[in-house]
């Protein structure tokens, strides 16, 4: 076998699992997730909110473009692997100037300028590998060339927000953002999808990912503080909300979306892949990260005694993360479904609405009694759920007639 033979791209096979590399790509992208909420949570302001947001969008994209790559071409074989770890390599960097991506700080390189160009290694690396591994397929490389510009769009607009401050910074994000979705969304549907279960899967996983570091925040929040009974009350709370969370997706919202997502062909297929997994699935991280704020807060409230105490109420912006995630969580999940499937699930759209509505509410209780609240009205869902649907649930997860 000849070294060239070697470093040979391998197609994906039509019920193809996600490969342990594809796992190992995904811990840069904890490690991203727990320095944004550390963004957020140092200084919880709206504006710092809408920074943690916009560094997550930006994420997320580099996240996709692999997920899709590695949909078309095993990750852990040939030249393939090769550039996965490069992309893990310059994702880190840009994880680890997170702090700095809006403003430098004193010493060393530029952060802004640093963040910027990691990105645009990760995004270089993946259009360079899909040119590659579309020589064959003219359609598969005139999607490509159309994609392209989005791509260079978004990096100089986040190379020009580097050399900014204030709203016309915050601006150019939203404009590389922009730039990057939208090229995506009108470049067309010429793409190719070899596995509709990995794709499903791949998305799954990193929803898994995002709730494992809600999980660490809680762990985090009280890390360094004794152990007592509002921390373990506090501590199983947090824990029940990130499992209820995980019901709402993996319970039958994802198995409902990828039969559709099986079912469908040509077109249709490529935009469910899109618009359902690579689009709606940003909100529902995002909702997560924000979660991920509130709770961390709330631990280090009812644990600290030297600064808070047991009947202090969660308030600000931290409180709007903790039931505002949530309800965008929610929100994402219904559009999510009802893209695939056609279908409203009325009562998540309910309980989205009473969560914003909550908020006057719990904003005067204390912080340990709000997350009490959230995982009630969170369980209260579940249950209606269960039995009102008893019937279709059990035909989606059985496959009973």
């Amino acid at each position: 076998m000849t070294f060239a033979h070697r470093l040979r791209p391998r197609l994906v096979e039509e019920r193809a699992s996600v490969s342990p590399l594809e796992l190992f790509f995904d811990l840069v992208f904890v490690f991203a997730l727990t320095r944004v909420t550390d963004l957020m949570a140092e200084d919880p302001t709206g504006v710092n909110l809408l920074r943690g947001a916009l560094v997550m969008a930006v994420l997320w994209w580099s996240w996709v473009g692999y997920a899709w790559l590695c949909n078309l071409v095993r990750a852990d074989e040939g030249i393939v692997r090769v550039v996965m770890f490069g992309a893990m390599g310059a994702m880190f960097v840009t994880a680890l100037t997170i702090p700095e991506a809006f403003d430098d700080l004193a010493g060393g390189l530029d952060g802004p300028v640093i963040f910027a160009l990691g990105y645009f290694v990760v995004r270089l690396l993946h259009l360079v590998m899909f040119w590659v591994v579309s020589r064959e397929d003219p359609q598969l490389r005139g999607q490509v060339l159309r994609f392209a510009p989005s791509m260079l769009t978004g990096t100089v607009f986040l190379l020009v927000a580097s050399q900014l401050t204030g709203t016309a910074q915050t601006v150019m994000w939203i404009l590389a953002l922009a730039g990057d979705y939208l090229g995506t969304l009108v470049g067309g549907t010429d793409w190719r999808l070899r596995s509709v279960s990995h794709f499903a899967e791949r998305h799954g996983l990193i929803i898994i990912v995002a709730l494992g570091e809600s999980i660490v925040s809680i762990g985090i929040g009280v890390a360094s503080l004794p152990i007592s009974w509002a921390i373990i009350v506090a501590s199983l709370l947090g824990l029940a909300v990130s499992g209820l969370l995980w019901w709402s997706y993996f319970d039958v919202t994802s198995l409902a979306v990828e039969h559709a997502f099986e079912e469908a062909s040509g077109a249709r297929q490529i935009k469910i892949a899109r618009n359902c997994y690579s689009f709606i699935h940003l909100p529902m991280v995002i909702g997560i990260v924000m979660l991920s704020l509130g709770l961390k807060k709330i631990l280090s409230y009812v644990g600290d005694g030297n600064h808070h105490r047991l009947v202090d109420p969660l308030y600000g912006w931290p409180l709007v993360a903790l039931f505002g995630g949530a309800a965008l969580y929610l929100l994402a999940l219904v559009a999510f479904k009802a893209y695939a499937t056609r279908s409203v699930t009325v009562p998540r759209v309910v309980t989205a609405v009473v969560l914003i509505a909550l908020l006057p509410v719990v904003w005067h209780i204390p912080a340990l009694a709000t997350l009490g609240v959230l995982t009630a009205v969170l369980l209260a869902m579940i249950g209606y759920e269960m039995v009102r649907y008893d019937q279709p649930r059990d035909e989606i997860r059985h496959g009973h007639p």
